[in-house]
């Protein structure tokens, strides 16, 4: 197990470039099963997740060409589905949620598609209920080995259907896209997802010969077609990234520059931190956070009532930033009411925070009241383990501001979400070292 040695309370200055957006790779890695001609893909951030994945292509006889850190090209003109039934994808495939989103592709193209109970986060409960619901609707038969955690799918043909998604699941949402882009006729999907990310790989599916329209709606049509084609397609910076180096910067009091955002992706999130009374400068498509040497302060609502900020499908906050606004308003004047509405165990790494000096009631495993030190009295150093990726960057930053020296466990699940997190941060003029 890996571990960060952190000397926090130091000012940090300088620019970062956001890496690629993970979950929009997941998605976009996955639709390359799609077509037997090359797809080329650039902006791939080197994360574990990412990594996983594309060794599962790799397995699955995806060829994959590397032309630099980035950019690759995959070519599935071969495909090994018989691979999905083996003990290697079993262990594979359960090491990351993610390849859940095989399954629709390898579905609409081979007839088949298979996976194991996916791992991941332990944030609380992800139903798969979403992504097998639209199979079945779509025409495929669906079965579960209960002993093996292993679930199925098969259909001769997908047929276009009507249907109404029971949540607005990202990598549901997705998953049937993928599927019904091959399928005959019409489908109709209500309730879609429209993040920025699936609007990504929607347009990209239309690059390559799908007909889909609707697209950035939660009311997507899609016309089934024979074939697609390859194409070339480059994966928008990552949205939780640049909101992990805002709450930094404000946190640490240091003036930091954000590259290349594309502020037009971004939705709520500058608006959100703005609430909690940090300045966000919009410079061409570059971002600044200016040195919050007065701190900051925590706005009420219009008739004086204590500011909520929760998480709600786009265009309302993604929850991945939620527990950034946590640590960011550990240190702000004010209080503020954190509400997890989605994943009822992301809140409990508040402990650590607590441990540390910080202000926060825990009220329920969705909401937490935190109130803000204004600087007046640092976050103290401390031990502590890393239970998931966005928890673990939030530890992270934490450990950053604090006085002292701290460790944090467990930094694979930092290393899943966040390229060369600790490269990229000495660059800044952090303090941190990556220890075994």
């Amino acid at each position: 197990m890996g571990a960060f040695k952190i000397t926090g309370g130091i000012k940090l200055s300088g620019s970062i470039q956001p890496q690629g957006a993970k979950n929009e790779a997941l998605q976009i890695l996955c639709a390359v099963l799609l077509t037997p001609e090359p797809v080329t893909i650039h902006n791939i951030p080197n994360i574990i997740d990412v990594n996983k994945l594309i060794d599962i292509l790799i397995q699955l006889g995806v060829k994959v060409e590397k032309h630099a850190a980035d950019s690759y090209t995959f070519q599935a003109d071969d495909v090994d589905i018989d691979y999905l039934q083996s003990d290697d994808f079993k262990v594979s495939g359960r090491g990351l949620r993610g390849s859940i989103m095989i399954v629709g592709p390898l579905l609409a193209r081979f007839g088949k598609g298979y996976i194991p109970k996916p791992g991941g986060d332990k944030i609380g409960r992800r139903r798969l209920d979403t992504h097998f619901q639209g199979f079945i609707k779509l025409g495929a038969q669906f079965r579960y080995n209960k002993e093996e955690y292993f679930y199925g799918v098969e259909a001769k043909k997908l047929q276009g259907t009507y249907m109404l998604l029971d949540e607005a699941s990202v990598t549901g949402t997705a998953n049937i896209v993928m599927a019904a882009v091959l399928a005959k006729g019409t489908t109709t999907i209500y309730n879609a997802a429209c993040e920025p990310y699936l609007q990504q790989l929607c347009n990209m599916l239309v690059r390559m010969g799908a007909k889909i329209s609707g697209i950035g709606s939660n009311l997507l049509i899609i016309e089934g077609v024979e074939t697609l084609g390859g194409t070339e397609h480059h994966v928008l910076p990552d949205m939780i990234e640049i909101g992990s180096w805002i709450g930094l910067a404000a946190i640490t009091k240091s003036a930091i520059t954000i590259k290349n955002v594309q502020w037009e992706f971004l939705g709520q999130i500058p608006d959100v931190f703005r609430r909690l009374g940090i300045t966000i400068e919009k410079k061409g498509d570059d971002m600044f956070v200016p040195a919050h040497d007065e701190g900051y302060e925590i706005q009420s609502y219009i008739d004086g009532s204590v500011m909520t900020i929760s998480d709600a499908p786009w265009p309302g906050f993604t929850p991945d930033l939620l527990s950034i606004v946590l640590v960011v308003a550990t240190q702000a004047r004010g209080s503020v009411l954190i509400h997890q509405k989605m994943f009822e165990s992301r809140l409990f790494f508040v402990d650590k925070l607590i441990d540390m000096g910080a202000k926060i009631i825990l009220c329920d495993p969705h909401r937490a009241n935190v109130i803000g030190h204004d600087f007046n009295s640092a976050l103290k150093a401390t031990t502590m383990t890393s239970p998931d990726i966005r928890a673990g960057i939030s530890l992270l930053i934490a450990a950053l501001s604090a006085k002292g020296t701290s460790t944090i466990y467990n930094i694979e699940q930092i290393d899943r979400g966040y390229q060369d997190i600790d490269t990229r941060l000495r660059a800044l003029g952090a303090q941190i070292e990556r220890i075994d």
